[in-house]
C-alpha cells in the first residue's frame, strides 16, 4: 500500500501552548493500557457537597475504571449501604453509580446524609470522597405585619430583609409591585446581608412597594416579603397624629434631618473582623448615613491593595479582592466622608486556608524488583494532617506488606512484587475540609509498546516548534530514541528537545525539517518503533490590511483584506464585529476580498476582524469604523440660582456621535412678546455643561440648548422651563429719532420703538419733548402711547428744533436720552438765482455761471440748482421746429456747471432755478446764446444714373446736420480694375447748391468709386461712397470676336498663357522661400485714399475686394 495512504494527518496549531501538551501527555504515558491488569482508577464522582433538586430523581455518581473490571460498593453514614434492600434504589449496570427514584415515591430528605463509593478487584480498591446529600430548601417567609415607615426628609433608613435560611443561600434583590428593580445610588444601595440602606431619605422615596425578593436558583423559585410602606414628609407636615407614630420609626435609626457628619450603619464601631478561606472571594462592607450622603474610601493599613485582584462594588461600599491568600491578611481601613467630616472603621482580616495539594500522590508502575516512592503533600491553615490508608482500609490495621515503608507523608517501596500491588489513599485535612487521593501501585513486567498511531503526518507553519509524539508503555520504563530517515544516529538535544513523556520537539521548524522521523523504545523485555512524518508549510499572512475609518452615518465604507498563504492550503476568510459575528443584515456584504458597509448607522462602529484560517493557522487584522455624526441634542435643561438678572442653566451633553462637541449653543424664547420665535442668547465651549446668562426685565424666558461637532449642529434640546423676570424701568431709549416737516407749518417726530424685549415691564410709553434750536424757550412734552410718531402744528416754516424721545413703563423712566436736531417742514425757494452768464467754449460746449440765493430764501435743505436749457431756432432758419427742454441738475451749493452735447451754429435758451426739499424756487430771466459753426455730417443719399460708354451722372442729397453754412462739396474717384486695385485718384470741387454732377471722359467698360464730402469754412464732414461701371462699346465687342476667331490669335494666346503659367511656379517657389503675402494689402484695398495712399511711384494699388453698389456714410 503506498505510504501517502496509510498517512494519518495530525496537524499542529499555532496557538497551542506546549507545557499543556506536554503536562496532558505525561499524565497519558502513566496510564496503564486497559488491556494490561490495574487496580481500579475512580475516574467520575459526585461533589463532596451534593445539593439535590427534592423533585427530581437522585443520581449519585461513581465511575472507575480497572482490569480486571472493578464492582461496588456503597457506604452510608459510614455504614454498609445495602441497596439490595432497598426497591427504590438502583445501581447502574457496570458502573457505581446510584439512582435513587423518588418521584414515585419516598422523599429527597430520607436519603440525606454522607455517602461514600469503594471500586474493587484483584489488584485492590479505589474510594470516593466522602458525598454529602443534601435536598435544596427554598422555605417561604414568616408571615409579619409590617408596619407604614413615616420619615423626615434626611434622616437614615435601613430597611430589613431577613430572609428565610434556604439551601443553597438565597440570592437577594429589591423590587416593586411591577417587577421593576429599584434604582440604587451612593445614596441607596444594598448590603451583602440583603438589607436595604438609605443614607439619608428625600421625597422621592416615598412608596407602598418596597419588597424583598429571594431567588433559590437550585429550585427555580422567588419568595417574596411582604411590601414595606415608607413616606417621607417634611417638618412642616408633621401633625400631632404623625408625631406620636415617631416611636415607631426609631426602629430604622431616624435621626435628624440636619446636615450632619457620617456615621456607620455597618458594621458597628470602630473595629470588627473578618475571616476568608484561602481561594475565595474577599467581600468587604462598609456603609454609612449622613447628609450630605457620604462617600467612602479604602486602604489598607502597611501595604497597598494587590493590582489586579482588587474591585469595588455598590458605589465603593463594597470592597472585593479575588483568589484571596495568605497574603492579603491584615487591617483593612474604609472611610466615610462628607463636607462636615469623616467617620473610620477598620476591619481585621484573617485569611485561613483548607487543605490544598503541594504534591498529590501519583499512579506508580513498577516491575517486579524495582524501588518508588508515593509522596503526598499538602498544606493549610492550619496545618493539615497527612493519614494513609491502602485499598480503603487505614494503613495501620491494613495486612502488612513487607515492601513498603512509611515515612509521614512519603510511602517507601523496595523490591516489589506482583502481590506489592495496592490501592493507596492519602487523606490530608483540618478543621476546614479535607483532601482525598487514590494512588495506585502496579507491578507488571511489559516489553516497551508505542501507542501513538503508526504512520501519523504531521504538518506544521515553518519557524514554529514541531511536537511528535511518541506516547509509549512498558515496564521496567523504556528508553526512547529518535532518529530521522533510514541513515543516521540518534537525534540529539543539541538541535531537538527530547521528553520524558517521549514527544520529540523540533524549536523551529524549517522547509529542511521535513521527512520521515523514527521512535523507538526498548527495555530489557524487548524493543518497539514506529514512524511518523513530517511537512512543514508557508504561513498564512495578511498582505492588504483593513484600515481605520471614519464615516457619516448613512454612508457606504469598505474594508480590504488581501490573504497570501501555502499553495496547498485553502484558506478560509471571515470577517468579524467586535469578536463576534457579523450582524444578519443584507446591509453587510463580502466578496473574496473585501467587506462593505451599506447604509452605515450608530451600531456598526466597532472592531471589524478579518481572519484567514487554514488547517494549520490562522492570520488575522483588525480595524476601527468610526461612526459620526452630528450630537445628538441635549437633555435635562434645568435652571437655578433664578435671579433678577441671570439664571444658571444647566443640561446634559447628548451622544457626541463619536466626533467631539466644540461648543453648545443657547438660545432663548420670549413666551411673552414673541412666542415661537428663538433668538440667539450665548454661545459655550464644548465642555462646559454650565452657563451664567444674562436677562432683561419682564420676559417670560424658555431656554434650548443645540450641540455643535465637526459634522455640523444637533437638533435643538427640549425647552427649559419658563422664568419670568421682574419688570424694571426701560433702560434704553428709542433710536432713530428723526424730526422732519411735511408742511411748511408742522414738525413730524419718528422714532424706532423698543420691542416688547426691551420695554422692561407693562405699560410702555414716550415722553416727546421739542424746544426751538435758536430760542429760549422751555421744552415742550407729551407723553405718547407706544407710537413711532408724533406731528407738532403750528410751527414756522423750516426752523431747527431740539428733539428728545424717552421710554417709561409702569416702573419708571429710561435714562435720560441726547437730544438730536431737526427742522420743521419745508416751502418753495422764494428767489430766483441772479447774474446768469453762459461762456460758450465751443460748438458742443457751453458753461453756464450764475449767483447764489440767499440761504434764507431758500426755506429748506439746498439740494442743489436745477438749469433747464433749448435749442430755440437754427441759425441758418433751415430748421425751425421745436426742440424739447433738457435739464441738468448740480448738487449742493455750486454755482456753475457744464451743458455738454449741444448742436453746432444753433440758437439756444436756458435759465437756473434753486431746488429745495419741497420743490423748486422761480426761474432766472431767459438767457440766449449761440454755438459757433462745426463740420457737416455726410450727404444724405448718393447714387448714379444714366450710365453711359464714357459717363456716370451722380445725384445726391444735401447733409441732415449742415452744422453751419455748405461752401462746397469734395468729389473724388477713382478706377478699379480687373484684379480690384485702385487707380489714380481724382479731385473735383462742387458748389454746395448743386445735387447734381456728370462726369464725362471716362473709360468704357470700367469700374468706379466715388468719395462724396460736404465743407463749411470749419471743414469737411464726413464722406459717402459709391461705386458704378460704365457701359460696354457693342461693335468693339463684336471686333474682339473676330480676332479670337483667329488662328494667330489663338496661338499667341497660348504662348501668353503658357509664359504666365511659367510666372506662376516662379512667383510660387520664390514664396514657399519666404515671399510675403500681401493680406493686410488686400484687407486695405477699400479704404479712404486719403488715409491710405496709393503707392504710384512704384506702380503697385492695394488690393481691393468687389462690393457692387454698396454704399456707407460715416458720422
Amino acid at each position: 500500500m503506498p505510504l501517502h495512504m496509510m498517512l494519518k494527518k495530525k496537524h499542529l496549531s499555532a496557538g497551542r501552548v506546549p507545557l499543556i501538551l506536554f503536562l496532558c501527555q505525561l499524565i497519558s504515558a502513566l496510564d496503564v493500557p486497559l488491556d494490561l491488569v490495574q487496580p481500579p482508577t475512580i475516574t467520575q464522582q459526585s461533589p463532596k457537597d451534593y445539593i439535590i433538586d427534592p423533585r427530581e430523581n437522585i443520581v449519585i455518581q461513581c465511575e472507575a475504571k480497572g482490569k480486571p473490571p472493578p464492582s461496588f460498593s456503597w457506604t452510608r453514614n459510614g455504614t454498609h449501604f445495602d441497596i439490595d434492600k432497598d426497591p427504590l434504589v438502583t445501581m447502574k449496570p457496570g458502573s457505581g453509580t446510584l439512582v435513587i427514584n423518588i418521584m414515585s415515591e419516598g422523599k429527597a430528605e430520607t436519603y440525606e446524609g454522607v455517602y461514600q463509593c469503594t471500586a474493587r478487584n484483584e489488584r485492590g480498591a479505589a474510594i470516593s470522597n466522602n458525598i454529602v446529600v443534601r435536598p435544596s430548601r427554598s422555605p417561604l417567609w414568616t408571615k409579619e405585619r409590617l408596619e407604614p415607615i413615616v420619615l423626615r426628609n434626611g434622616q437614615s433608613l435601613v430597611l430589613p430583609c431577613r430572609p428565610p435560611i434556604g439551601l443553597p443561600p438565597a440570592i437577594i434583590f429589591w423590587m416593586d409591585n411591577s417587577f421593576q428593580r429599584l434604582p440604587q445610588s451612593e445614596r441607596v444601595s444594598q448590603g451583602l446581608n440583603g438589607d436595604l440602606y438609605f443614607s439619608n431619605v428625600l421625597p422621592e422615596d416615598t412608596r407602598e412597594d418596597y419588597i424583598c425578593y429571594a431567588r433559590f436558583n437550585h429550585t427555580q423559585t422567588i419568595q417574596q416579603k411582604q411590601p414595606i410602606s415608607l413616606k417621607v414628609i417634611s417638618v412642616d407636615e408633621l401633625n400631632d397624629t404623625i408625631a406620636a407614630n415617631l416611636s415607631d420609626t426609631e426602629l430604622y435609626g431616624a435621626k435628624s434631618s440636619k446636615e450632619r457628619p457620617p456615621t456607620f450603619l455597618t458594621p458597628e464601631g470602630n473595629e470588627s473582623h473578618k475571616e476568608e478561606l484561602r481561594g475565595n472571594v474577599l467581600s468587604l462592607e462598609c456603609i454609612a448615613e449622613g447628609l450630605p450622603t457620604p462617600i467612602i474610601y479604602w486602604i489598607k493599613e502597611d501595604g497597598t491593595l494587590p493590582v489586579n485582584r482588587t474591585f469595588y462594588r455598590n458605589f465603593r461600599k463594597t470592597l472585593q479582592i479575588i483568589r484571596v491568600s495568605e497574603a492579603d491578611s491584615g487591617n483593612y481601613q474604609c472611610i466615610a466622608k462628607n463636607t462636615l467630616g469623616a467617620v473610620h472603621h477598620t476591619i481585621s482580616v484573617t485569611v485561613k486556608a483548607a487543605p490544598y495539594w503541594i504534591v498529590a500522590p501519583q499512579n506508580l508502575v513498577l516491575s517486579p524488583g524495582e524501588n518508588g516512592t508515593l509522596i503526598c503533600r499538602a498544606n493549610g491553615n492550619p496545618k493539615p494532617r497527612i493519614s494513609w490508608l491502602t485499598n480503603g482500609v487505614p494503613i495501620e490495621i491494613a495486612l502488612d506488606d513487607p515492601s513498603r515503608k512509611i515515612d509521614g507523608d512519603t510511602i517507601i517501596f523496595s523490591n516489589v512484587q506482583e502481590s506489592s500491588s495496592a490501592v493507596y489513599q492519602c487523606n490530608a485535612s483540618n478543621k476546614y475540609g479535607y483532601l482525598l487521593a487514590n494512588a495506585f501501585v502496579n507491578v507488571l513486567a511489559e516489553p516497551p509498546r508505542i501507542l501513538t498511531s503508526a504512520n501519523t503526518l504531521y504538518q506544521v507553519i515553518s519557524n514554529r516548534p514541531a511536537l511528535l509524539d511518541c506516547a509509549f508503555f512498558g515496564s521496567p520504563m523504556p528508553t526512547i530514541e529518535w532518529f530521522k530517515g533510514t541513515k543516521g544516529g540518534a537525534l540529539h538535544e543539541d538541535i531537538y528537545v527530547l521528553h520524558d513523556n517521549g514527544t520529540l520537539e523540533i524549536p523551529v521548524a524549517q522547509k529542511d525539517s521535513t521527512g520521515t522521523y523514527t521512535c523507538v523504545a526498548w527495555n530489557k523485555l524487548g524493543m518497539a518503533k514506529n514512524e511518523v512524518h513530517l511537512e512543514i508549510k508557508d504561513p498564512t499572512r495578511i498582505i492588504k490590511q483593513p484600515e481605520y475609518a471614519v464615516v457619516q452615518r448613512g454612508s457606504k465604507v469598505s474594508f480590504e483584506c488581501k490573504v497570501k498563504h501555502d499553495h496547498t492550503l485553502i484558506p478560509t476568510i471571515m470577517w468579524l464585529k467586535d469578536n463576534g459575528e457579523l450582524p444578519n443584515d443584507e446591509r453587510f456584504s463580502t466578496d473574496k476580498d473585501h467587506l462593505v458597509v451599506s447604509d452605515v448607522k450608530d451600531d456598526d462602529g466597532g472592531t471589524y476582524t478579518c481572519t484567514a484560517n487554514t488547517t494549520l493557522d490562522s492570520a488575522s487584522a483588525s480595524a476601527v469604523l468610526r461612526v459620526v455624526d452630528v450630537p445628538n441634542p441635549p437633555f435635562d435643561l434645568e435652571l437655578t440660582n433664578q435671579l433678577d438678572k441671570s439664571v444658571q442653566l444647566t443640561w446634559t451633553p447628548g451622544d457626541d456621535n463619536n466626533s467631539p462637541i466644540t461648543k453648545f449653543i443657547i438660545e432663548y424664547e420670549d413666551a411673552m412678546h414673541e412666542a415661537g420665535l428663538w433668538r440667539h442668547q450665548a454661545e459655550v465651549s464644548g465642555t462646559q455643561t454650565t452657563a451664567q446668562l444674562k436677562l432683561s426685565p419682564y420676559v417670560n424666558y424658555s431656554f434650548r440648548v443645540m450641540a455643535e461637532n465637526s459634522i455640523g449642529r444637533s437638533m435643538p434640546s427640549e425647552a427649559s422651563e419658563q422664568y419670568l423676570t421682574k419688570a424694571a424701568e426701560p433702560d434704553q431709549n428709542p433710536t432713530a429719532v428723526e424730526g422732519l416737516g411735511t408742511e411748511p407749518d408742522n414738525l413730524v417726530i419718528t422714532w424706532k420703538p423698543l420691542n416688547g424685549f426691551q420695554s422692561n415691564g407693562p405699560g410702555l410709553q414716550y415722553k416727546v419733548s421739542w424746544r426751538q434750536k435758536d430760542g429760549d424757550d422751555e421744552w415742550t412734552s407729551v407723553v405718547v402711547a407706544n407710537v413711532s410718531k408724533y406731528i407738532v402744528s403750528g410751527t414756522p416754516t423750516f426752523v431747527p428744533y431740539l428733539i428728545k424721545v424717552q421710554a417709561l413703563n409702569d416702573v419708571g423712566f429710561a435714562p435720560e436720552p441726547a437730544a438730536v436736531m431737526g427742522h420743521s417742514g419745508e416751502d418753495l425757494p422764494m428767489v430766483a438765482p441772479g447774474n446768469v452768464r453762459v461762456n460758450v467754449v465751443n460748438s458742443t460746449l457751453a458753461e453756464v455761471h450764475w449767483d447764489p440765493v440767499p440761504p434764507k430764501s431758500v426755506r429748506g435743505h439746498l439740494q442743489g440748482y436745477r438749469i433747464y436749457y433749448w435749442k430755440a431756432q437754427s441759425s441758418s432758419k433751415r430748421n425751425r421746429r421745436h426742440i424739447e427742454k433738457k435739464i441738468l441738475t448740480f448738487q449742493g451749493s455750486k454755482t456753475h456747471g457744464m451743458l455738454p452735447g449741444l448742436q453746432p451754429y444753433s440758437h439756444y435758451a436756458l435759465n437756473v432755478r434753486v431746488v429745495n426739499g419741497k420743490g423748486e424756487g422761480p426761474a432766472s430771466t431767459d438767457r440766449g446764446f449761440h454755438t459757433p459753426e462745426g463740420v457737416p455730417s455726410a450727404p444724405s443719399s448718393l447714387k448714379i444714373v444714366n450710365p453711359t460708354l464714357d459717363s456716370l451722372t451722380l445725384e445726391w442729397d444735401p447733409p441732415s446736420h449742415p452744422n453751419g453754412i455748405l461752401t462746397e462739396y469734395i468729389l473724388k474717384y477713382q478706377p478699379i480694375n480687373s484684379t480690384h486695385e485702385l487707380g489714380p485718384l481724382v479731385d473735383l470741387k462742387i458748389p454746395a447748391n448743386k445735387t447734381r454732377w456728370t462726369l464725362k471722359n471716362l473709360n468704357f467698360s470700367t469700374r468706379y468709386k466715388f468719395y462724396l464730402y460736404a465743407q463749411t469754412s470749419v471743414g469737411s464732414g464726413s464722406q459717402i461712397t459709391e461705386e458704378a461701371i460704365t457701359t460696354v462699346d457693342e461693335a468693339m465687342a463684336s471686333r474682339q470676336v473676330d480676332i479670337a476667331t483667329q488662328g494667330w490669335f489663338i496661338g499667341l494666346m497660348c504662348a501668353v498663357a503658357l509664359l504666365i503659367l511659367i510666372l506662376l511656379i516662379v512667383c510660387f517657389i520664390r514664396r514657399n522661400k519666404g515671399g510675403k503675402y500681401p493680406v493686410k494689402e488686400k484687407e486695405d484695398a477699400h479704404a479712404d485714399p486719403e488715409i491710405q495712399p496709393m503707392k504710384e511711384d512704384d506702380g503697385t494699388f492695394g488690393e481691393y475686394r468687389l462690393f457692387s453698389f454698396v454704399s456707407s456714410a460715416s458720422f
